[in-house]
């Protein structure tokens, strides 16, 4: 069956190069130009996946991105947008984006993140454990919950799945590139600190108020989860 791909651009020139590059690569395209019409469009049908840029007349990507994740909360998201320093990524990100690609972009490493993340999102109808636990830490994969001592805490999609990704990996040391490939399907750029950013909201939530602490930094490694005072 062949995939659709909802794609959100009110460039004319960029939303032509996609829908012809992905048209060639064996995808079914409809392009919207606002965010309005993004809304109906991907409430109407069925994609496995959504390109947007943030600034769009009607509502932003942002704006767009949280209703499709009301809408259909599987259907990847990529954000491909001019707007580039690490604030932007985190709002991207905390709106609900799987992936974020800053303009200019080549077509080759476009594709090659769709199909990371379509791979991702047809994998994730696997059955999997649905506790996670760790410590005094327990996670529910299909409820979403957080809970630690008894206490319950809320995280964002993105923080849920970097403790996720720790979470299946205990005590190991994870680079910030194997964390980049697996929790944000992209190459972790060095001239960004979005990872480092998100494992401190974390520690905030997950560590702040315990004296024994999960989440620690291995200076030039990485990052671990291990039980730790």
């Amino acid at each position: 069956m062949t995939q659709k791909i909802l794609v959100v651009e009110d460039d004319a020139r960029v939303s032509e190069l996609l829908v012809r590059g992905l048209t060639e690569h064996g995808f079914e395209v409809i392009a919207v130009a606002d965010g309005i019409e993004a809304i109906s469009t991907f409430a109407a049908q069925r994609f496995n996946l959504v390109i947007t840029d943030v600034i769009l007349p009607g509502l932003s990507g942002l704006d767009i991105c949280r209703q499709f994740r009301r809408i259909n909360p599987e259907a990847p998201i990529i954000m491909l947008t001019a707007l580039g320093n690490t604030d932007d990524k985190l709002d991207g990100f905390d709106a609900g984006a799987d992936d974020y690609m800053v303009k200019p972009f080549e077509l080759r490493e476009l594709m090659a993140r769709i199909r990371a993340l379509l791979k991702r999102s047809g994998a994730a109808t696997i059955p999997a454990l649905n506790v996670l636990s760790y410590a005094d830490l327990k996670v529910n994969v299909a409820t979403k919950e957080v809970i630690r001592a008894g206490n319950a805490i809320n995280l964002t999609p993105k923080e849920f799945k970097l403790l996720e990704y720790l979470l299946k990996h205990p005590e190991k040391v994870l680079s910030r590139a194997e964390i980049a490939q697996n929790v944000w399907d992209t190459h972790f750029d060095t001239g960004t600190n979005f990872i480092d950013v998100y494992i401190n909201y974390l520690r905030k939530k997950i560590d702040k108020d315990f004296a024994v602490k999960l989440i620690h930094t291995k200076p030039g490694m990485g990052f671990m989860l291990r039980e730790e005072l």
